[in-house]
């Protein structure tokens, strides 16, 4: 494990910047006193963190908004929070990087482009993945790939998505040999389009290999049965499942709060059920879930989401942590070299990543 883990900050990104961020480093260094805080923003903006312990404070000069363009926070604002952000944790002049992960809540499509200009990918990985958890009826979580940064995959990128995950739940959670299901619409084998079924023999073959642990195809549902401890799927099918499942559980938390509010009959009813309905709402509470991994790159960025509150955005400090804590890089590193036997010579496609918008 890593100690003390360094963590740089875009304390500017998202819809809030600042308002939420800061207090939220404070929250995250009074829970965690073996972590440093590298917090990067205007000089105005970052003045409240001022004599902070364990805290150092980086200026920067520019924004990436919530609606940039790529091309302005890779080309024209190149001294944004963003981009000093990201470059903390990439080594330059032989000397080891500042920060050990970064996190940044702003547009998605920018921090995967700039954090794929300044740190480049793993070797062995074309495209670069957005990874994050759902809560599954196990009372656990789930880890599902790519969730927006990639909308077309090859079937050999879906097995990168798969190893990749895979480290990531070894050494964030602790599973040695995690189980992968690849998102599909059946179970069959013979279910899905050419690129699926590709994927499926590809995954095979890495399980005989004792690579990977493959479950074999699964289904929606099977996200938050728990079926799989990971789930493969390209970036467009993953997005819209990541969306989905957060409109529902904001739906039923709705409609519950609604039935309860109903008469003077239901509210005395939700008085009696007030620790289940409390205990409800913990768990399907997107914001415990808050902190997506952007796997293939060479150094830990996490994104959160840009609407998200000084809560959720301490939850996407815990993952950063806890994945520099338990050295995500070296894993994800060593299983691609592990792996790169399995896939078919002059196959692989290093053309440049679609990016999405996850969040």
């Amino acid at each position: 494990m890593l100690s003390p883990v360094r963590i740089a900050v875009d304390c500017m990104g998202g819809d809030h910047g600042p308002s939420i961020t800061l207090p939220a480093c404070q929250s995250f260094l009074a829970r965690h006193p073996d972590a440093e805080l590298v917090l990067v923003g205007l000089p105005d903006a970052l003045k409240p963190a001022e004599g902070w312990a364990r805290c150092t404070l980086v200026p920067a000069s520019e924004v990436v908004t919530m609606d940039d363009p790529v091309e302005v926070a890779l080309r024209r604002k190149k001294d944004s929070s963003m981009r000093v952000a990201i470059s903390q944790v990439k080594a330059a002049a032989g000397q080891p990087a500042v920060a050990h992960a970064c996190v940044s809540a702003g547009n998605t499509g920018a921090l995967m482009a700039v954090a794929r200009y300044l740190l480049k990918t793993v070797e062995g990985i074309d495209r670069p993945a957005i990874a994050t958890v759902m809560p599954n009826q196990k009372d656990g979580f789930t880890t599902v790939l790519d969730l927006g940064a990639n909308v077309d995959c090859s079937a050999e990128h879906l097995l990168q998505f798969a190893v990749m995950g895979s480290a990531l739940v070894a050494a964030v959670d602790g599973k040695d040999n995690p189980s992968v299901g690849l998102l599909n619409i059946g179970e069959e084998v013979i279910k899905g389009n050419e690129v699926i079924k590709q994927a499926g023999e590809l995954l095979r073959a890495a399980n005989e290999r004792g690579l990977i642990n493959f479950h074999g195809n699964v289904e929606g549902n099977d996200i938050f049965k728990g079926t799989s401890d990971i789930v493969v799927c390209d970036g467009f099918v993953g997005n819209v499942a990541l969306k989905t499942s957060e409109g529902l559980a904001m739906m039923m938390a709705t409609f519950i709060k609604q039935e309860f509010t109903r008469n003077i009959f239901t509210k005395l009813a939700a008085l009696v059920a007030m620790p289940v309905l409390s205990q409800f709402k913990k768990r399907v509470d997107h914001r415990r879930y808050n902190g997506a991994a952007l796997l293939g790159l060479r150094g830990l960025v996490f994104k959160s989401h840009g609407s998200a509150d000084a809560f959720a955005f301490e939850h996407a400090l815990n993952r950063a942590y806890d994945a520099a804590r338990h050295r995500l890089l070296d894993r994800v590193h060593d299983q691609i070299s592990a792996t790169l036997d399995s896939l078919p010579p002059g196959d692989q496609d290093s053309g440049s990543a679609d990016v999405g918008q996850a969040a």
